[in-house]
């Protein structure tokens, strides 16, 4: 750890600029991002509480689905609130103290490697599911899925302790100007008037492993997948087998293209406008999307949403 100089003012809390460059957008920002993020917690509130209800859907596949639900409400509800008081409050709404900014960090990258290992272990049910389906019961049983997921939380949940411990030995001397709408480690490390190399390079491990572990379990999954379809001699039978993982597939591409934009393109153009907008859509637009994929590709979900809104209407004639 390095001690700061006696004529250092040390920094007890950033201010987050976030959209504040465009104050006429201001408003049509915070009802956009209101809506969205009201979507977002519809959506997936209403098909955990769909899938929790409806026993059909208790199945190894939709148990996933219901904590990659309460991931992404919560992946949300981490940035977005205090996004929208910036938009629309005073100035100090846009500060966050020094231990509530490393919080809301080591949280996001919590959620957000947990979410990489869910999709890896839901990626590994399909797997099983398409290429031993005679097997499936068997090893994807009530103890396995409780297995892959408490890993999973596990996982995510040590995934951001040295990163964090990094740069809690870091000093912060002012500027105190966030460039972003919450805490992300490259404009927070950008603060810092001592060395980062060593905080830099731990993120940058760190995010590699997580993504290599996990893109290699699904890449290997899918690739078997793959195989065992193209093995299939009917073409319906193609068809239907790979159905039942596209919705999943969907929801790999576009988390996984949101991180490599974010991860790899944005910071060869070095551009912080274009890093927010990209984060605006890993954090914002996906979690709102994953509910409608899953739902709409689904007609077991589609029938239960239907059954659950007939109930509720007859009920209230």
């Amino acid at each position: 750890i390095q001690v700061p100089p006696e004529n250092w003012t040390l920094v007890t809390e950033f201010l987050m600029v976030g959209f504040s460059g465009v104050y006429e957008m201001h408003l049509p920002l915070f009802l956009l991002f209101l809506s969205m993020y009201l979507l977002t917690l519809a959506e997936n509130g209403a098909l955990v509480l769909v899938v929790a209800t409806e026993r059909r859907l208790h199945t190894p596949m939709y148990f996933f689905l219901i904590h990659l639900s309460c991931l992404d409400m919560w992946y949300t509800t981490l940035t977005v609130p205090k996004m929208l008081v910036g938009l629309v409050g005073p100035p100090g709404s846009r500060a966050i103290s020094y231990p509530a900014c490393l919080t809301q960090l080591y949280l996001f990258t919590f959620l957000g490697a947990t979410e990489c290992f869910l999709l890896a272990a839901m990626s590994y049910d399909r797997y099983v599911a398409i290429c031993m389906p005679l097997h499936y019961q068997a090893v994807i049983d009530q103890g396995m899925c409780l297995k892959l997921t408490v890993s999973s939380w596990l996982a995510g949940f040590f995934t951001p302790m040295l990163p964090v411990y990094f740069k809690l030995c870091l000093t912060f001397c002012g500027p105190n100007v966030i460039d972003h709408f919450f805490c992300d480690a490259s404009p927070l490390l950008a603060l810092s008037c001592t060395d980062i190399s060593q905080a830099e390079k731990v993120d940058f491990l760190v995010s590699l492993a997580v993504l290599l572990v996990s893109s290699m379990v699904i890449s290997g999954s899918y690739a078997h997948i793959i195989s065992t379809v193209l093995g299939i001699h009917s073409v319906a039978g193609r068809r239907r087998a790979f159905s039942t993982c596209t919705a999943h597939l969907a929801v790999v591409s576009i988390y996984y293209g949101t991180l490599f934009f974010v991860y790899v393109c944005s910071k060869m153009a070095s551009s912080t406008d274009l890093n927010k907008v990209v984060s605006i859509f890993y954090a914002m637009v996906t979690p709102m999307l994953n509910p409608l994929i899953y739902s709409l590709r689904n007609t077991e979900v589609k029938d239960a949403l239907y059954r659950a809104l007939f109930k509720e209407r007859r009920r209230g004639v």
